[in-house]
């Protein structure tokens, strides 16, 4: 007989067995059915789906409701506990939107902001999976000053550990702005939404129709306010890509990103880089086939990919270490800086030096986006967000200048001077104060007014500028560029540059903090 499976019937253990049988029966056919019908998953099956099978421990499974003592139901519509994702320890809660919506309460929070607190004192990522009605109104005040907790929580954990939000569900009201503090945002299709104030409070207020998912559906987020970085079509392969993400990311700020053992060949010329950029510098082309071809196979992994699409961000591996990308994008806006890819940039190059991740640079800009819309709106500010982020960051940075590298945006790009720490060049790169038609133009006015045929004239001086000024000689010369490269050897050479800077320590000023233009 297998005694290991016999209950023990004394009567402590008795009632330990009944409570954990109520449990259970929380977890019924009604629990499946009604998230299901809404095409989602429920808590339980959100966790068995993220978490190493069996690696998960729940705590405070039996906590009831402040100023519910009676109520028959345990755990106050959260479940917090710990366990492993390939092997890795996390931190995790996840709201159940089976028990009064998932509402927060007093208790409700207190159980996010114990786990939120072992996570920074044990140095593990946590994750929030989110689906809940916001406030609980029954609780008033106490419920908001639970979420204020959270949000303490959230800034005391920032840059020391990793934190993800996964929104499976609503998100309102003052629910938005935990996820807001932490550094990525997960969305799925048609299920999650976010918003301050809900389609009621617009239409009363403003007399404005509109729908949960034209306010703050995922689309709208991911692709327009930027608050998403990354949305799927389900919740298990939003679930997936949490786990892809974590791949890439160290424990807490004192660890290193965690290192592949895959094999990669002693060399790696890439023929195929030369051939990318087209003959005609105003034509486009696609940065992330560079990314693909300079990067380990199938590693690279973009985040906010339909926000911003003139610049690209992501992580990848090269020689099976763990690097953060920032690269511009010629095939949109030319590959011009503007106030969305800024801040977009800006973030992802903070949150890399926050976590000890190396940068690489891949840099084709022809300036800033030109226009009142952009200056109105502020892009002196937000172009200095990124230019911040550079000069803040003391994790190794190298630049590659593939093409074009003008102006402020050239300064703002990682560039020498601000604390570059590699500065490499293609061959077809023009580093100048702005582009040769431009500069012709400024220069020789009079020249050209008074030209006989003005075009020649004008092409034969923008040949003597692209010679004279616009091409990566003169900076390599001058020592603004450390060298310049066959492009077929990129992967190659920046292997070798992250290999020496593995050791590099620099110091910013110590200080309270600094104040980021905001």
């Amino acid at each position: 007989m297998d005694t290991t499976k016999m209950k023990d019937n004394r009567i402590p253990f008795k009632r330990f067995h009944e409570r954990n049988e109520k449990l259970e029966d929380q977890y019924d056919e009604t629990y499946f059915s009604k998230q299901h019908a809404k095409g989602k998953l429920t808590a339980r099956e959100r966790i068995e789906y993220l978490m190493d099978e069996g690696s998960f421990r729940e705590i405070d499974a039996f906590v009831k409701p402040a100023g519910m003592p009676n109520e028959e139901k345990f755990g106050d519509g959260v479940i917090v506990g710990y366990g492993t994702i390939n092997g890795r320890q996390v931190f995790l809660y996840a709201q159940d939107f089976s028990f009064m919506g998932g509402s927060l309460g007093t208790v409700h929070a207190r159980k996010i902001i114990k786990v939120q607190e072992m996570a920074l004192k044990m140095g593990h990522p946590i994750i929030g999976l989110i689906d809940s009605g916001g406030a609980r109104i029954q609780e008033g005040v106490a419920s908001l000053a639970g979420y204020a907790g959270i949000f303490m929580q959230n800034v005391k954990s920032s840059g020391v550990i990793p934190q993800i939000s996964v929104i499976l569900g609503p998100a309102a009201g003052g629910a938005v702005y935990s996820p807001a503090l932490t550094d990525f945002k997960f969305m799925t299709r048609d299920t999650s939404y976010m918003f301050v104030t809900g389609p009621d409070v617009v239409k009363e207020v403003l007399n404005e129709d509109t729908t949960f998912e034209e306010l703050g559906g995922a689309e709208v987020h991911a692709s327009q306010s930027g608050v998403a970085d990354l949305i799927y079509s389900d919740e298990e392969h939003t679930l997936m890509g949490v786990k892809k993400l974590l791949s890439y990311l160290p424990s807490n700020n004192v660890e290193n990103p965690p290192v592949t053992s895959v094999e990669n060949a002693a060399s790696s010329k890439i023929e195929k880089l030369s051939m990318l950029l087209p003959d005609d510098p105003n034509k486009p082309y696609d940065i992330v086939e560079v990314i693909k071809l300079i990067s380990d196979k199938d590693s690279f992994y973009e985040i906010a990919e339909n926000h911003a699409q003139n610049i690209v961000i992501g992580m990848a591996r090269l020689n099976n270490q763990v690097v953060g990308i920032v690269a511009n994008q010629p095939k949109v806006m030319a590959g011009t800086l503007d106030i969305n890819a800024s801040k977009k940039a800006a973030r992802f190059v903070r949150f890399c030096d926050s976590f000890n991740i190396p940068i690489l640079v891949l840099e084709d800009v022809p300036g800033f986006m030109p226009g009142k819309s952009q200056e109105h709106n502020a892009i002196i500010m937000h172009g200095a967000k990124l230019l911040y982020a550079f000069a803040e960051a003391t994790v190794p940075k190298i630049t590659v200048i593939l093409r074009k590298a003008y102006g402020g945006a050239y300064i703002v790009m990682n560039s020498k001077n601000m604390g570059g720490d590699f500065n490499f060049a293609w061959p077809t790169a023009e580093v100048a104060v702005m582009g040769p038609e431009g500069a012709v133009k400024i220069l020789n006015r009079k020249e050209l007014l008074s030209a006989k045929d003005p075009e020649e004239l004008k092409r034969k001086l923008i040949a003597d500028y692209k010679e004279n000024v616009a091409n990566p000689y003169v900076a390599d010369e001058k020592g603004y560029i450390d060298e310049v490269i066959d492009p077929s050897e990129t992967r190659d050479i920046i292997i070798n540059a992250f290999a020496l800077l593995e050791n590099k320590v620099e110091q910013n000023p110590q200080r309270k903090h600094g104040n980021m233009p905001l």
